[in-house]
């Protein structure tokens, strides 16, 4: 905690991105520090690495 403020680390698979977002914005809304995925590279449809 730094100051009044937790800090809550979402981790787990990248396939629940929408999960992923609604739970970070309800999280930050209540006041919460949220260290969470950057880059949403999955995709269900291929299993091909993405080059950056």
């Amino acid at each position: 905690m730094i100051g009044n403020y937790k800090i809550i680390t979402l981790c787990g698979s990248v396939k629940f991105k929408d999960d992923f977002i609604k739970i970070q914005q309800k999280l930050i809304l209540e006041g919460n520090i949220v260290l969470s995925v950057g880059f949403f590279g999955y995709n269900s449809n291929k299993r091909d690495k993405i080059h950056a």
